[in-house]
């Protein structure tokens, strides 16, 4: 028996021995795959389509339908449609994540200028058969004023769209960066560590977000991981499907998360956006000590990196 199943059925014989009897088994977590920025402009080692035919083939294994959003000024083209086409084709929400990735929580962006870009993307993905009207906000960044916050809700809402929400935020477009960056000085240089720290990284963040969840809340909801479009997921994401599924995740198809009531929730904060898990432990006032701002970020994984020779 492998060291890796032997874990994995000790584990559950222990969690199962802790029961008392008669118990009702806990509720699994579940967790859905959504994806940000599909590119044709990968990474220095890998084409845009070998990185695209990796990232589907992995969820076709695992029977997952994901949730992709689209920036439309990264596919605005004929490799772009032809991207756009396969996730389409293989069935997966195609949904709206802005057409120039403008951050509504900078004074720069005023409501007109981000609204206008939320239009312009819309033509790209509504002919494609799987185009569902969910919109995620760029970085997370939902309003850095009361006003543009519930000016752009109250379009999003005239439009039929809903919010799709982050649950579980990440950095696994930082580890990319930095593995893409030794590549590029060292193009022979392993990948593996890169994918460890992803691996290690996203199971640290869903343990946070879902205690967090559970804090707030009261019980157990589908979250929603973030991920990217990036040479680390086409190499890797297999790595993390299965790392959760060992920790015992359950894997589920974005639509359903996006059905759970959580997710129809507007928390009033300022500056608005973050995980909406994040939003809602703010909204109460009572878990500060454990936020911080922004909930994700380069530099808090930068340390972590430096300190590994990563």
């Amino acid at each position: 028996m492998h060291r890796r199943e032997f874990l994995r059925n000790f584990s559950t014989l222990v969690a199962a021995s802790a029961l008392p009897l008669h118990a009702a088994a806990p509720e699994k977590p579940r967790i859905a795959v959504t994806m940000d920025d599909p590119t044709t402009s990968v990474g220095p080692n890998i084409s845009w389509r070998e990185a695209n035919r990796n990232i589907l083939d992995t969820l076709e294994k695992w029977s997952l339908k994901a949730a992709l959003f689209v920036c439309g000024m990264r596919v605005d083209s004929a490799q772009g449609k032809e991207l756009l086409g396969q996730w389409d084709d293989a069935g997966h929400l195609i949904c709206n994540h802005s057409y120039s990735h403008f951050n509504f929580n900078s004074a720069k962006t005023t409501y007109d200028d981000f609204a206008a870009d939320f239009e312009r993307n819309e033509p790209l993905i509504k002919s494609y058969r799987r185009f569902t009207r969910l919109f995620r906000y760029p970085s997370l960044k939902e309003g850095d004023t009361a006003e543009k916050r519930d000016q752009f809700r109250a379009q999003l809402k005239q439009r039929g769209y809903a919010v799709g929400h982050v649950t579980i935020d990440a950095s696994d477009w930082y580890v990319d960066d930095r593995m893409n960056a030794r590549l590029e000085k060292q193009p022979a240089a392993s990948t593996e560590p890169y994918g460890d720290y992803l691996v290690a990284h996203l199971l640290d963040r869903a343990a946070f977000y879902r205690q967090l969840a559970l804090d707030v809340l009261g019980h157990e909801i589908p979250h929603t991981l973030l991920l990217h479009h990036k040479m680390i997921n086409a190499l890797y994401l297999e790595d993390v499907i299965s790392a959760f599924s060992d920790k015992g995740w359950q894997w589920i198809d974005a639509r359903r998360a996006f059905d759970d009531p959580v997710f129809k929730r507007q928390p009033q904060t300022l500056p608005a956006g973050e995980s909406l898990v994040w939003a809602l432990a703010k909204e109460t006032g009572r878990f500060d000590d454990r936020l911080r701002y922004p909930g994700e970020d380069d530099s808090y994984e930068k340390p972590k990196m430096d300190a590994l020779g990563l």
